[in-house]
């Protein structure tokens, strides 16, 4: 047993005193029982986290969104602005055209940003997929 975490090791040495003409079936049925719990408690964990994380994620997203709304907000104006100004030197039409092709520069270079940091999201719960795998090899060698 001298491969279990300190805590691990204290519970199961408390929960198995006096167990020692406990047949090997016994205690492979308690230790069964124990990796069952602990795994358990990993998906547990495993679910806290991701709960956490889409929290937080969640919150900022409602900010982004606030502004969004803000920057819209000023890049209409601007762009209303940048025409009536262009519309001094050309016709109206011709300005609002060019204001309209330099949102269209800007937005296609926002969205290739975009996708770009899209793909480096990963929406794995990192910590707990790495105790879950020292979890599953202590469990298929307990010795160790």
């Amino acid at each position: 047993m001298a491969s279990l975490t300190p805590h691990a090791s204290r519970r199961y040495a408390a929960e198995h005193r006096g167990q020692d003409d406990a047949s090997v079936g016994e205690l492979l049925s308690t230790v069964t029982s124990d990796v069952q719990q602990l795994l358990r408690q990993e998906a547990e964990l495993a679910k806290a986290e991701i709960r956490e994380e889409a929290t937080k994620a969640g919150k900022a997203a409602g900010m982004f969104g606030g502004a969004g709304f803000a920057g819209y907000m000023v890049a209409l104006f601007l762009s209303l602005a940048a025409m009536f100004g262009l519309g001094n030197v050309m016709d109206l039409g011709w300005a609002a055209l060019i204001v309209t092709a330099v949102w269209a520069v800007i937005g296609l270079i926002l969205y290739r940003r975009g996708r770009t940091q899209m793909r480096t999201v990963s929406p794995k719960p990192e910590r707990t997929m790495q105790t879950l795998k020292e979890d599953m090899q202590w469990a298929r060698h307990p010795t160790r």
